[in-house]
């Protein structure tokens, strides 16, 4: 059983999934989830192999192009993969092996949905002492450098953030396309 300390710090996350960002996307047409507002966008890509990729590159060009909600939900589960099986799984989970969603909404949903349950699930089993822990992680979770409480404040402060854009590019295409209902 989680500490009231641990269920602070993950009721963050799971209040603005549960309340915000989740319900904003029920919806999500594959014509959205794909929408490109500029040239040069990053998004996933089919490759030849039939397997699917993200558009990205380290380090980052400066400006990085702008992202389709695809590259931001799978950047959102990405995250949450990554953090999920590096403290509490195999930690083996590099980008070379992550298995992108596909190219419609549901499949990018339901990725980030099993993100989501990874990470929670983990948070769920979680001690006190595991929070006053310096643990390594991938890269962007600081590194091993700070406690583990700070990279459960890190996952929070990145889903919140690209879960916000996620919703402004929703409110975006849907005003680029008069008639379309969009999201409220």
């Amino acid at each position: 059983m989680p500490s009231p300390r641990l269920r602070r710090l993950a009721s963050q996350l799971t209040w603005h999934w549960e309340n915000q960002l989740r319900p904003r996307m029920s919806d999500l047409t594959d014509a959205e989830y794909l929408w490109e507002p500029a040239e040069g966008c990053w998004s996933i890509r089919a490759r030849p192999d039939g397997a699917f990729a993200l558009d990205w590159a380290f380090p980052a060009p400066e400006p990085a192009p702008l992202t389709t909600i695809a590259w931001r939900l799978a950047h959102i589960g990405q995250t949450l993969a990554q953090r999920a099986d590096y403290h509490f799984g195999g930690g083996t989970l590099t980008m070379e092996r992550i298995r992108w969603p596909g190219l419609t909404a549901a499949e990018g949903l339901a990725w980030v949905d099993g993100a989501y349950a990874a990470w929670t699930a983990g948070l769920a089993a979680a001690d006190d002492d595991m929070l006053r822990r310096h643990s390594d992680g991938p890269p962007g979770t600081m590194d091993g450098r700070f406690p583990f409480a700070d990279v459960i404040l890190h996952v929070n402060r990145e889903i919140i953030h690209h879960g916000a854009e996620v919703a402004l590019f929703r409110d975006l295409y849907r005003a680029q396309r008069p008639g379309d209902r969009g999201t409220p």
